[in-house]
């Protein structure tokens, strides 16, 4: 295999950005297993594949891939849907194979199709997901949120109150100078040292169902406590539509998250996205096989990865050996973890996910931005994440396509009753119910200039301009045509 020499060149800085990374990540990946209900290990795994699959594919020097929180919806209703965690751990497979077919056919440019009002509303929806999804884990309840008021747990909701004062006090303190420390692992020492020290108090006390629980004993104990995917999945129809569900998302979410990075990048350097592609879908194939949730390159993880120095691949690599060596030896450790504290750290990843500037930010735009953006986010919540983004896509669309039919053509009308309709750009068949309704208001026995020079005139159009100057005749409308040759287009008979 090839290597880059330049992956291990700068092995010092992202050996220390590795190991923040990998602090980063740990929470995390515990936190979207658990709100994806799968068994932690499997987020755990996927980070590990990321961190060791990833960076000798890939050619961007700081984005890391891991478990992303953005997929939690789609693995929470697609796990029911196929009928556990096995046949869906095969989608995920599907969904590597379908990337990396993706990167062959290099359709990393196309994600910029999608409008990026649909992009946010997308990203706002998973958010607000996530945060519903987490609150009755915050309250230690394991029903939904009907239950939770009712059976909730003091000592997780006060370890939720907790964890949250930290991650969001974190940075008012003079703490936060220390760039090493994360605010998610503070509160992730903090939770298991009161989650340890409420043990003996009958009211505040956690049960086992409210702790990380990741299988002990060392790499063969490891190996087979990890779901299997079902190979028979293969064959199901559901398990292919899962598989491209996944795979679309996840390689949109990838190539968002390799574009900001490429912006925080203090050497500006520019990731290739079909190179990515084939990265994401190895690493999904991957983790599919050993029982790891889907994965995509993510942000959170990535700018840590900046802020903490970072400057080639070799950082993602660090965090992953990391993760496999905190899964193999760690294991004890990582069982005092107390869920409700990774409830918190995902609710601040919901909410800042949907941060209300957003909202705000979509309202100033105007309503061409606002409504996709909107439209999306119930579209999403109604339906699923997929079916959601694609009524935002056409939503999107619409409004292009609206805006366009408005503006291809200016009309002015003089007082002496003289029409200007000046083509300001490309007359295409979507300008025709803007061109139709202006034409509509021309009144008998005016004159118009219809003047369309340097610009292309479709057929459709052309046909509605001939139409009206076969009209013009009955009409005593005088009418001049610039610009445009209308000789090729039979005009329809008069009305």
């Amino acid at each position: 295999m090839h290597h880059h020499p330049s992956m291990f060149g700068h092995a010092k800085e992202d050996s220390v950005a590795g190991f923040v990374v990998f602090l980063v990540a740990l929470p995390l990946c515990l936190g979207i297993a658990i709100a994806c209900g799968v068994p932690p290990v499997s987020g755990l795994i996927a980070g590990i594949v990321g961190g060791l699959v990833v960076p000798w594919i890939s050619r961007s020097a700081l984005s890391v891939t891991g478990p992303a929180a953005g997929l939690t919806s789609i693995v929470l209703v697609e796990v029911q849907r196929l009928g556990g965690v096995n046949p869906f751990l095969t989608a995920v497979i599907i969904a590597g194979a379908l990337q990396l077919v993706l990167g062959l056919v290099r359709a990393g440019r196309f994600a910029a199709l999608v409008p990026s009002s649909v992009i946010k509303g997308m990203l706002a929806a998973i958010g607000i997901t996530i945060i519903i999804k987490q609150l009755p884990v915050a309250a230690g309840s394991d029903g939904g949120l009907s239950t939770m008021l009712a059976q909730h747990n003091a000592g997780a909701v006060s370890i939720v109150l907790v964890s949250l004062a930290i991650l969001y006090g974190w940075k008012h303190t003079p703490l936060a100078k220390i760039k090493l420390i994360s605010p998610a692992l503070v509160a992730v020492l903090v939770a298991s040292g009161m989650a340890a020290a409420l043990s003996s108090s009958p009211t505040f006390a956690l049960e086992a169902r409210h702790f990380v629980d990741v299988p002990l004993g060392g790499i063969g104990a490891l190996y087979n406590a990890l779901p299997r995917p079902e190979w028979s999945a293969f064959m199901s129809p559901a398990a292919w539509i899962a598989g491209a569900t996944i795979a679309v998302v996840a390689s949109i979410e990838t190539l968002l998250s390799l574009q900001a990075v490429d912006r925080l990048d203090p050497l500006k350097r520019h990731s290739p996205p079909d190179r990515e592609l084939l990265a994401q879908g190895a690493a999904n194939a991957v983790s599919g096989l050993l029982g790891g949730l889907p994965v995509t390159a993510v942000i959170v993880r990535s700018s840590a990865n900046v802020a903490a120095g970072g400057r080639e691949r070799f950082s993602a690599l660090v965090h992953g050996l990391l993760l496999l060596g905190a899964v193999l030896f760690a294991g004890p450790l990582l069982n005092r973890i107390p869920l409700a504290c990774l409830a918190a750290v995902l609710i601040q990843v919901g909410l800042n996910l949907c941060k209300p500037a957003l909202f705000t930010t979509q309202v100033k735009l105007g309503l061409t931005q606002l409504l996709p953006f909107g439209i999306t986010i119930a579209a999403v919540l109604a339906l699923d994440l997929l079916k959601g983004v694609i009524v935002g896509i056409f939503v999107g669309i619409a409004f292009v396509l609206y805006e366009n039919s408005k503006r291809a053509v200016v009309a002015m009308k003089d007082d002496a009753g003289v029409w200007q309709l000046r083509f300001r750009r490309d007359g295409t068949f979507v300008s025709k119910p803007g061109i139709m309704s202006t034409l509509d208001e021309v009144e008998d026995g005016e004159t118009v200039i219809i003047d369309g020079t340097d610009e292309y005139i479709d057929h459709d159009v052309k046909e509605v301009l001939a139409t009206f100057i076969e009209d013009a005749h009955h009409r005593n409308i005088t009418v001049t045509v610039r610009g445009i040759d209308l000789t090729t287009t039979a005009a329809g008979g008069g009305h």
